[in-house]
């Protein structure tokens, strides 16, 4: 955890110490050791092992290999003292209180007045490890608590004691937030703090249902998982991801710590996990737990998942669950309405959701004010630790406040203060909205107040129900940021780009010549886009609509070329999913302000295609510019062949640079809360700057057919190998005809970006008539995976 720690800081470009116990053993290759002075290729092992470990896992925990060099490499006891130097010193070793301590002993000996000191501690009293330290190191101390793996999870528990100095925790926390990317939640010096104790205990709910025989490991998993808002790892999956071992330890440490919580008999393990401990079955870190990948019988499947019987502890495969209404809910794409539905339903799934949530609603609101002042906090503490959509409070004002104590009414069992207080004062939800203004329930007060978006931060969500949409229809909407700065929001299933969205980009470049000095191109969904809307493309293949699929193609050349010509600075805010049509959106903007999570490529091929959008103009364009004056500009045409042939996508913003997705002038947000606010101030800064458009180039060179022979050869090279198959030479040679010029010039020239254009247009035509291109779209509606026929 200290190394993927390290290795998040250093993404965001924060040079930093990663120090370990010192070893003293010897492995083959070492050399024997020089007793005069230590041998730190011995002695840093660990923390070597540590990075090496880091740099290796998957997902990556840096943004690009290349940041390990800002952490350098120690041990406790010969490198001590460069803690001198650090502002910061996270301890995160073992989950016990004299190590801990011990070790800051050692620390406070050569740590610089005023440097904050925070324990990466899950649970252990932040004020009990304070105890014995000098004044100094008391007021910069707390607990930060980060959840694994840090790059990826987004909450940051803050725990302070009643000595911690406010001005350090505030320090820590803006760092944590606008550097870091973190969402951070101040939570109470409790056992577990607010996420694990609440999500422990929502895991033991799960496991007793199991253990009673109600529902199998695949049904709660089905149960537990997007289906409600939960990821796909949902209950038993994620159990192996964190380690049985793991949840043997904190269940006992709860059940050790509070004695006096109402649902302390719940805090036990469960026989089967005992009996899977015992066996060796802790999951992932020993190949097998809840769930084991093995061989599929169909070697052409490659690896099937076996799911386990808990009574003979044997392996079988995975059986359908039996539950109707799941099924048939599973398709309400609205996940309140979905939610609300399932928790109504009257069968067996409708039955466990009215026990789970009915337990989980109870313990949470009777933990108000125990680990939190208020709903909020536990609510994100929920969303940021555990990748959840919707909070415990959220889903709670779903399926009915009321109608879920009155439940408990009838069950005779006592009604927690919190829900007491919310329906005394005459409200019946946790949140409310007045005027555009977001509000909670404040258990102190009694009182709504509200739910201030933090400074940095522009939801468009907020921004609309304060009346700030300018215009909207079925594929995107144009919104208001303020300053004169005008938003184009995708909001179509899953962000797709079809007609709707072509015709709203056209509507917000009108206003942006009329009415707004600049404008950013940006969404808060799931995902970016995922590019076009491949039902379209099939509908209108099938149906023969040649001229309309050939016109459709050109709209979206034409308005991504006026968006890179538009009179006034547009700013791409890309995230997540950014793929296909999203990708050339983003290669046509003036400036990009990227989410430092932004997985972009354009990945047309998986379906049988090529880009069409301007996609592989663009990238040509820069390879050409950038290799301007070199002695081998083929070079540049080759990445753009095989960046675009094999659909390389990018693992992080900081990858789309080198894969030339993003210019090096682009920059990128670690908090993805603040990307659209920081996409205005980046597209205001344009127009400060004095944004000039240019025109439409006519100077790009090509390379004729040389370059076209060189990477026609490439491709019967890897068919030989059988590396790709005879339709990926189909579309290679597309490809490879685009990027030198047509295949029809016989010496390098200069070309325009609408003659490379219109090849675009022809190739991704002609490749839409073939029918192994058809069966890979079909392919990925159907599944949503790629077909290599």
């Amino acid at each position: 955890m200290g190394a993927r720690i390290a290795a998040h800081l250093a993404n965001a470009r924060i040079p930093c110490v990663l120090l370990d116990l010192p070893s003293n053993s010897l492995e083959r290759g070492d050399r024997p050791p020089d007793l005069s002075r230590p041998d730190s290729k011995v002695r840093n092992r660990l923390a070597e092992t540590g990075l090496a470990a880091a740099l290796r896992s998957r997902p990556p925990a840096f943004f690009a290999p290349e940041a390990a060099r800002l952490i350098t490499l120690g041990n406790l006891e010969d490198d001590l003292a460069l803690l001198k130097n650090c502002d910061w010193i996270i301890e995160a070793i073992v989950e016990d209180r004299e190590a801990k301590q011990t070790l800051y002993r050692a620390v406070e000996s050569v740590r610089a007045s005023g440097s904050v000191v925070s324990s990466n501690t899950s649970g252990i009293s932040i004020a009990r490890l304070a105890d014995g330290f000098s004044g100094d190191f008391r007021r910069h101390f707390l607990g930060t608590h980060f959840f694994n793996p840090p790059r990826y999870m987004k909450l940051l528990e803050m725990i302070t004691t009643p000595e911690t100095d406010p001005a350090v925790v505030e320090r820590i926390a803006q760092l944590g937030e606008t550097v870091l990317g973190k969402g951070v939640v101040r939570a109470k010096d409790t056992p577990n703090f607010i996420a694990n104790r609440i999500g422990t205990f929502l895991t033991l709910i799960a496991l007793r249902q199991v253990a009673e025989g109600n529902f199998t490991i695949e049904e709660i998993d089905a149960l537990t998982g997007p289906v409600i808002g939960l990821p796909k790892s949902a209950t038993f999956r994620t159990l192996d991801l964190v380690g049985l071992d793991v949840l043997v330890h904190v269940v006992r440490n709860l059940a050790g710590a509070l004695p006096d919580d109402e649902q302390h008999d719940l805090f036990r393990i469960p026989d089967f996990v005992t009996a899977m401990t015992a066996s060796n079955l802790f999951g992932e870190k020993t190949g097998q737990g809840f769930y084991k990948k093995v061989p599929a019988r169909d070697a052409s499947q490659g690896s099937e998942i076996l799911a386990l019987d808990l009574k003979t502890l044997e392996y079988h495969p995975q059986k359908k669950p039996g539950l109707p209404s799941l099924e048939m809910l599973r398709a309400v794409e609205d996940l309140r309405q979905r939610v609300k539905a399932l928790y109504a339903a009257r069968d067996r799934a409708g039955d466990f959701y009215r026990r789970f949530f009915g337990d989980a609603f109870h313990y949470a609101a009777c933990r108000i004010p125990e680990i939190a002042d208020d709903v909020v906090s536990v609510d994100r503490a929920i969303k940021w630790g555990f990748n959840w959509e919707l909070g415990l409070f959220e889903l709670w004002d779903e399926v009915g406040v009321e109608s879920v104590a009155q439940s408990w009414k009838a069950q005779g069992q006592a009604i927690p203060p919190l829900v007491e207080r919310l329906l005394a004062s005459g409200r019946k939800t946790f949140y409310s909205s007045a005027e555009g203004e977001a509000r909670y329930f404040d258990f102190a007060t009694r009182e709504d107040r509200p739910l201030e978006d933090p400074p940095g931060v522009l939801l468009l969500a907020s921004l609309k129900e304060r009346r700030k949409e300018i215009k909207r229809n079925p594929g995107a909407s144009l919104i208001d940021l303020g300053e004169a700065v005008l938003n184009l929001e995708f909001h179509s299933k899953m962000n797709t780009i079809g007609p709707d969205t072509v015709a709203m980009m056209h509507a917000g470049l009108k206003l942006l010549e009329n009415s707004f000095t600049a404008m950013v191109i940006g969404n808060q969904a799931a995902n970016f886009s995922v590019g076009a809307n491949l039902m379209l493309v099939l509908i209108s293949i099938q149906e023969g609509e040649w001229d309309e699929l050939d016109e459709a193609v050109r709209a979206f050349q034409d308005v991504n070329m006026a968006l890179k010509y538009a009179p006034r600075p547009a700013v791409a805010a890309p995230f997540g999913l950014t793929l296909g049509g999203g990708a050339e959106i983003t290669l046509h903007a003036a400036r990009v302000r990227a989410a430092a999570e932004t997985y972009m490529g354009l990945v047309e091929v998986g379906v049988g295609l090529i880009p069409a959008g301007g996609g592989a103009k663009e990238m040509l364009l820069r390879a050409m510019d950038k290799a301007a004056g070199s002695e081998d500009p083929f070079e540049g045409v080759k990445d753009v062949f095989q960046t675009i042939g094999r659909a390389k996508t990018s693992s992080s913003a900081e990858e789309a640079k080198k894969l030339g997705y993003l210019s090096e002038r682009d920059s990128f947000s670690m908090n993805r809360d603040r990307q659209i606010a920081d996409a205005k101030q980046l597209a205001l800064d344009l127009v400060k700057l004095g944004h000039r458009p240019g025109k439409p180039r006519e100077d790009i060179p090509v390379l004729g057919q040389s370059a076209l022979a060189k990477m026609k050869l490439g491709l019967h090279l890897l068919r030989r190998a059988e590396y790709i198959s005879d339709h990926d030479v189909v579309i290679g040679t597309h490809l490879a005809k685009i990027l030198s010029g047509g295949g029809e010039f016989t010496s390098p020239q200069r070309v325009s970006e609408q003659y490379l254009l219109d090849l675009e247009r022809e190739a991704f035509l002609s490749l839409c008539g073939e029918r192994k291109t058809q069966e890979r779209i079909q392919h990925m509606l159907k599944t949503g995976k790629p077909l290599r026929n």
